[in-house]
C-alpha cells in the first residue's frame, strides 16, 4: 500500500529559488574593455536578485538591426536558456523595442537591457516618496515608446468631446495614458525639487559637503566613519537611493553638513538622471564635493570619468571638488594605488573600512572649505540691525562683544557672502576663529522642520524610511 504524500515534500518539489540569469554583451570597435567585461553587469543582476548561469560576449562591427547580435550568436543564447531552463537574458547593452522582441521569440526567454534593468533595481529600492516619484517618471520615459497594451482593463472607457470614442486603437489610448501620468508626475516633482530647494538653501550658514561617486564605492561606509551616522552601508550596487545628510564634527573646523547621495554607473540612463534631480539637491548646492572611488577596482580610472560625465550632465562640473581614493585596504600592493595617484597626484587615499587616512582627508576638507569661508572680525554700528541679521543669516557667529558704538562681531562667512559686508561694515579685519563643539553631533539641524523633511509634503510614506532630507 503506497504511503500518502507528505505536505512538505510536495513544497518541496516547487522551485521557488532566484530567476535563472544570462549575461549578453557586444562589444563594438573602440570600446576598452577589462579582463571580465560583464563584472558590472553580473553585479547588477545579482543586485536584481537574480543567480546567473552563463554569460556570453560578442566582438562585432556593427550590431545586427534586427537581433543585436549576430545570428550564430543568437542560437548560442538559445542553446544556453534551454540547457540552463533560464528565464531571463540581460544584455550590457540598449537595445530597441524590435530588438527585444526578436531575440524574445528567438531565445523564449525574457530580455531585458541595460536600461531597463537598471531602472528595476531603482524601483525595487525605492523607500521615500520622492524617490518612488522619480523612479516612475524614469521608467514611463522609458517605457513609451515600448508600450504593449499596458492598460488593457482601461480599453472600454468612454471618450470626451474631440475623442475617437470605441474606436480609438489601443496603443493609443495607453500612450494618451502614459504622457498623462508623466506631466502629472513633472509637475509633482517640481514642487518637490522647490520645495527641497528651499529647505538646502536655508541652511547656508553651514558649509555642506556633498559625498560623489561610482555606486559601490564606498560613500555609505566613509559616511559612517567620518559622521558615526549608522546609515546603511552594504556591498551591492545601488544600496542608497536617497540622500542622507548627517552633521560632522570637523577638527579645527567646527560643525559641517555631509551629504551621501545616490551612486552613479556607465552609461547612466538620462531620464533617470533628470528624474533625480531634486534628490541630488544636496549636490548641486553643496560648497565642496568629495569624489570617492574604489580604488581597488580594476575599473577606477572609467568609474572616475563616468562621475564626472553624470556631475556635468546635472550642471556641477566645476564645483571645487577632491577625489578620495577608497578601499586602499583591498589593493594587492602598493603598484596599484600608485598607479591612480600617478594620473590623480592630489587624490588622498583612505580606507573607510580601516579608518586609516581619515586624518589627512579631514585636513584637505579644511583646507579647500577655507578658501570657500572666512573668519572675520566685524564692526558694526548699533542700529544696522540689517547687517547684524545678514551676519546671523549667512554666517556662523562665534561671539558678539557690545561697545558704546559698535558691535564686535566674529563670524566665519562665505566669501561670496562678503560684498554686503564691506558695503556696511564700520571695520572688517581677518581673524581666526576657534568654533566650539555645542551641539551633539546627533542633533537635529536648526534650520529643518518635521513638514520639511518628509518629501511627501504630507507626512504619509506608508512606513517608508527616513526621508532623505533629514539632518541628524
Amino acid at each position: 500500500m503506497s504511503q500518502p504524500h507528505n505536505s512538505s515534500d510536495l513544497i518541496s518539489l516547487v522551485d521557488n529559488g532566484p530567476e535563472r540569469s544570462i549575461l549578453a554583451r557586444l562589444i563594438l570597435p573602440g570600446v576598452v574593455v577589462d579582463d571580465d567585461p560583464l563584472e558590472e553587469l553580473h553585479g547588477l543582476a545579482t543586485t536584481a536578485g537574480t543567480e546567473v548561469v552563463d554569460e556570453l560576449t560578442q566582438r562585432r562591427g556593427t550590431p545586427d538591426h534586427s537581433t543585436y547580435l549576430g545570428k550564430g550568436k543568437v542560437e548560442e543564447l538559445r542553446l544556453m536558456v534551454e540547457r540552463h531552463e533560464a528565464e531571463v537574458i540581460f544584455f550590457d547593452n540598449d537595445l530597441s523595442p524590435a530588438q527585444v522582441r526578436n531575440l524574445e521569440k528567438a531565445t523564449n526567454a525574457k530580455v531585458i537591457d541595460r536600461t531597463e534593468l537598471i531602472l528595476d533595481i531603482f524601483a525595487a529600492g525605492a523607500r521615500t516618496h520622492e524617490s518612488r516619484l522619480a523612479v516612475e517618471l524614469a521608467q514611463l520615459d522609458y517605457s513609451l515608446p515600448r508600450l504593449k497594451r499596458m492598460w488593457t482593463h482601461l480599453s472600454r472607457q468612454s471618450m470626451g468631446v474631440g475623442m475617437r470614442g470605441p474606436g480609438e486603437k489601443q496603443l493609443e489610448v495607453d500612450r494618451r495614458l502614459a504622457q498623462k501620468r508623466i506631466h502629472d508626475l513633472k509637475v509633482e516633482l517640481e514642487k518637490v525639487e522647490s520645495r527641497r530647494e528651499r529647505q538646502v538653501s536655508s541652511r547656508n550658514e553651514i558649509p555642506t559637503i556633498s559625498l560623489v561617486g561610482y555606486t559601490n564605492a564606498g560613500k555609505s561606509t566613509l559616511m559612517n566613519a567620518l559622521t558615526d551616522a549608522g546609515v546603511l552601508a552594504q556591498d551591492k550596487l545601488f544600496a542608497t537611493l536617497e540622500t542622507r545628510t548627517r552633521r560632522w564634527q570637523l577638527p579645527n573646523w567646527g560643525h559641517v553638513l555631509l551629504s551621501d547621495t545616490v551612486g552613479f554607473i556607465r552609461d547612466l540612463p538620462h531620464s533617470l538622471v533628470a528624474s533625480f534631480k531634486s534628490t541630488l539637491e544636496e549636490t548641486r548646492q553643496a560648497d565642496l564635493l568629495l569624489h570617492v572611488a574604489d580604488a581597488s577596482s580594476p575599473n577606477v580610472f572609467e568609474q572616475i570619468t563616468a562621475v564626472y560625465q553624470v556631475l556635468e550632465e546635472l550642471g556641477i562640473e566645476e564645483k571645487d571638488t577632491l577625489l578620495v581614493l577608497n578601499k586602499i585596504d583591498s589593493i594587492d600592493g602598493p603598484r596599484v594605488l600608485n598607479r591612480v595617484l600617478d594620473r590623480y597626484p592630489h587624490a588622498i587615499p583612505v580606507s573607510a573600512k580601516t579608518q586609516k587616512g581619515l586624518t589627512p582627508l579631514c585636513e584637505a576638507v579644511g583646507a579647500a572649505l577655507a578658501k570657500e569661508f572666512l573668519d572675520v572680525e566685524i564692526d558694526v554700528a548699533h542700529h544696522d540691525g540689517k547687517l547684524l541679521a545678514y551676519l546671523s543669516a549667512k554666517g556662523k557667529v562665534e561671539s558678539r562683544d557690545f561697545h558704546d558704538s559698535h558691535v564686535t562681531v566674529r563670524v566665519r562667512m562665505p566669501a561670496g557672502a562678503m560684498g554686503e559686508v564691506h558695503r556696511s561694515a564700520i571695520r572688517v579685519v581677518p581673524t581666526q576663529l576657534t568654533i566650539q563643539s555645542d551641539v551633539a553631533v546627533s542633533e537635529q539641524a536648526p534650520s529643518d522642520s518635521a513638514a520639511d523633511t518628509n518629501a511627501s509634503g504630507d507626512g504619509s510614506d506608508d512606513g517608508a524610511e527616513t526621508p532623505s532630507s533629514e539632518v541628524a
